[in-house]
Protein backbone atom coordinates (compact mmCIF):
# COMPACT_ATOMS: atom_id res chain seq x y z
CA UNK A 1 0.00 0.00 0.00
CA UNK A 2 1.27 3.51 -0.76
CA UNK A 3 2.17 5.98 1.97
CA UNK A 4 -0.79 8.17 0.98
CA UNK A 5 -4.24 7.17 2.17
CA UNK A 6 -7.61 8.57 1.27
CA UNK A 7 -11.05 8.27 2.84
CA UNK A 8 -11.80 5.13 0.82
CA UNK A 9 -8.72 3.44 2.30
CA UNK A 10 -9.97 4.27 5.79
CA UNK A 11 -13.48 2.96 5.02
CA UNK A 12 -12.18 -0.26 3.44
CA UNK A 13 -9.76 -0.85 6.33
CA UNK A 14 -12.58 -0.37 8.86
CA UNK A 15 -14.86 -2.77 6.99
CA UNK A 16 -12.00 -5.24 6.59
CA UNK A 17 -11.48 -5.37 10.33
CA UNK A 18 -15.21 -5.87 10.91
CA UNK A 19 -15.86 -8.29 8.02
CA UNK A 20 -12.59 -10.07 7.16
CA UNK A 21 -14.64 -12.68 5.31
CA UNK A 22 -15.44 -10.24 2.45
CA UNK A 23 -13.35 -9.04 -0.50
CA UNK A 24 -13.53 -5.24 -0.44
CA UNK A 25 -11.49 -4.67 -3.61
CA UNK A 26 -14.62 -3.59 -5.58
CA UNK A 27 -15.15 -0.78 -3.04
CA UNK A 28 -11.54 0.31 -3.50
CA UNK A 29 -12.31 1.02 -7.15
CA UNK A 30 -15.97 1.97 -7.33
CA UNK A 31 -16.15 4.06 -4.17
CA UNK A 32 -13.38 6.18 -5.66
CA UNK A 33 -15.24 6.40 -8.98
CA UNK A 34 -18.33 7.51 -7.05
CA UNK A 35 -16.43 10.17 -5.11
CA UNK A 36 -14.72 11.43 -8.27
CA UNK A 37 -18.09 11.50 -10.00
CA UNK A 38 -19.35 13.96 -7.41
CA UNK A 39 -16.37 16.27 -8.01
CA UNK A 40 -16.91 15.97 -11.76
CA UNK A 41 -20.62 16.73 -11.41
CA UNK A 42 -19.85 19.91 -9.46
CA UNK A 43 -17.24 21.00 -12.03
CA UNK A 44 -19.64 20.34 -14.91
CA UNK A 45 -22.53 22.18 -13.29
CA UNK A 46 -20.27 25.18 -12.68
CA UNK A 47 -19.02 25.17 -16.30
CA UNK A 48 -22.61 25.02 -17.54
CA UNK A 49 -23.81 27.68 -15.06
CA UNK A 50 -21.10 30.07 -16.22
CA UNK A 51 -22.44 29.61 -19.76
CA UNK A 52 -26.03 30.11 -18.55
CA UNK A 53 -26.99 26.52 -19.33
CA UNK A 54 -28.67 23.78 -17.35
CA UNK A 55 -27.13 20.30 -17.63
CA UNK A 56 -30.09 19.04 -19.69
CA UNK A 57 -29.70 22.03 -22.05
CA UNK A 58 -26.04 21.13 -22.43
CA UNK A 59 -26.99 17.55 -23.37
CA UNK A 60 -29.20 18.67 -26.25
CA UNK A 61 -27.04 21.56 -27.46
CA UNK A 62 -23.84 19.54 -27.35
CA UNK A 63 -25.46 16.76 -29.40
CA UNK A 64 -26.42 19.33 -32.03
CA UNK A 65 -22.98 20.96 -31.97
CA UNK A 66 -21.19 17.61 -32.32
CA UNK A 67 -23.35 16.82 -35.37
CA UNK A 68 -21.35 19.40 -37.34
CA UNK A 69 -22.64 21.84 -39.96
CA UNK A 70 -25.54 22.63 -40.21
CA UNK A 71 -25.79 21.60 -36.52
CA UNK A 72 -29.14 19.90 -36.76
CA UNK A 73 -30.68 16.58 -35.85
CA UNK A 74 -34.13 15.07 -35.87
CA UNK A 75 -35.89 14.74 -32.53
CA UNK A 76 -35.45 10.96 -32.86
CA UNK A 77 -31.68 11.36 -33.26
CA UNK A 78 -31.62 13.63 -30.21
CA UNK A 79 -33.54 10.97 -28.25
CA UNK A 80 -30.96 8.36 -29.17
CA UNK A 81 -28.08 10.57 -28.08
CA UNK A 82 -29.56 11.87 -24.84
CA UNK A 83 -31.41 8.75 -23.67
CA UNK A 84 -34.60 10.49 -22.56
CA UNK A 85 -38.24 9.75 -23.38
CA UNK A 86 -40.05 11.25 -26.36
CA UNK A 87 -42.21 13.44 -24.10
CA UNK A 88 -39.18 14.70 -22.22
CA UNK A 89 -37.39 15.54 -25.46
CA UNK A 90 -40.41 17.44 -26.81
CA UNK A 91 -40.51 19.47 -23.59
CA UNK A 92 -36.78 20.16 -23.77
CA UNK A 93 -36.95 21.28 -27.38
CA UNK A 94 -39.90 23.56 -26.56
CA UNK A 95 -37.97 25.15 -23.71
CA UNK A 96 -34.83 25.58 -25.82
CA UNK A 97 -36.90 27.17 -28.60
CA UNK A 98 -38.35 29.52 -25.97
CA UNK A 99 -34.82 30.52 -24.94
CA UNK A 100 -33.88 30.93 -28.62
CA UNK A 101 -31.07 28.40 -28.32
CA UNK A 102 -32.56 26.12 -31.00
CA UNK A 103 -35.19 26.39 -33.70
CA UNK A 104 -37.41 23.88 -35.41
CA UNK A 105 -37.22 23.68 -39.19
CA UNK A 106 -39.13 21.60 -41.71
CA UNK A 107 -37.10 18.62 -42.90
CA UNK A 108 -36.50 19.26 -46.62
CA UNK A 109 -36.32 15.50 -47.21
CA UNK A 110 -39.67 14.86 -45.49
CA UNK A 111 -42.19 17.70 -45.16
CA UNK A 112 -43.96 15.89 -42.31
CA UNK A 113 -40.84 15.88 -40.13
CA UNK A 114 -38.88 18.57 -38.37
CA UNK A 115 -35.22 19.11 -37.68
CA UNK A 116 -33.87 20.85 -34.61
CA UNK A 117 -31.11 23.35 -35.39
CA UNK A 118 -28.86 25.15 -32.94
CA UNK A 119 -29.03 28.96 -33.14
CA UNK A 120 -26.01 31.25 -33.12
CA UNK A 121 -26.64 32.00 -29.43
CA UNK A 122 -26.92 28.29 -28.67
CA UNK A 123 -23.66 27.61 -30.49
CA UNK A 124 -21.86 30.41 -28.64
CA UNK A 125 -23.06 29.09 -25.28
CA UNK A 126 -22.22 25.44 -25.96
CA UNK A 127 -18.78 26.40 -27.29
CA UNK A 128 -18.11 28.47 -24.15
CA UNK A 129 -19.35 25.62 -21.97
CA UNK A 130 -17.16 22.97 -23.63
CA UNK A 131 -14.10 25.21 -23.25
CA UNK A 132 -14.86 25.69 -19.55
CA UNK A 133 -15.63 22.00 -19.14
CA UNK A 134 -12.37 20.83 -20.72
CA UNK A 135 -10.43 23.29 -18.54
CA UNK A 136 -12.24 22.13 -15.37
CA UNK A 137 -11.76 18.45 -16.19
CA UNK A 138 -8.06 19.01 -16.96
CA UNK A 139 -7.76 20.59 -13.53
CA UNK A 140 -9.37 17.53 -11.92
CA UNK A 141 -6.81 15.32 -13.67
CA UNK A 142 -3.80 17.58 -13.04
CA UNK A 143 -2.27 15.08 -10.61
CA UNK A 144 -1.94 12.45 -13.34
CA UNK A 145 0.68 12.26 -16.08
CA UNK A 146 -0.38 11.90 -19.72
CA UNK A 147 0.45 8.19 -19.64
CA UNK A 148 -1.52 7.74 -16.38
CA UNK A 149 -4.52 9.44 -17.99
CA UNK A 150 -4.28 7.22 -21.06
CA UNK A 151 -4.00 4.08 -18.94
CA UNK A 152 -6.93 5.14 -16.74
CA UNK A 153 -9.04 6.01 -19.81
CA UNK A 154 -8.28 2.60 -21.28
CA UNK A 155 -9.27 0.78 -18.09
CA UNK A 156 -12.46 2.79 -17.69
CA UNK A 157 -13.32 2.18 -21.37
CA UNK A 158 -12.85 -1.56 -20.82
CA UNK A 159 -15.20 -1.46 -17.84
CA UNK A 160 -17.71 0.80 -19.62
CA UNK A 161 -17.97 -1.40 -22.71
CA UNK A 162 -19.64 -4.07 -20.61
CA UNK A 163 -22.48 -1.67 -19.83
CA UNK A 164 -22.80 -0.05 -23.25
CA UNK A 165 -23.30 -3.33 -25.12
Amino acid sequence: MTAEHDEVDRIVDAWGSQRPDLDFSPLEVLSRVDRLSRHLDRARREAFRRSDLEPWEWDVLSALRRAGEPYQLSPKQLLQQTLVSSGTMTNRIDRLVGRRLVRREADPADGRSVLVTITDDGKIRVDAAITRLVDAEAELLAGLSRSDRERLASLLRKLSLGFDA
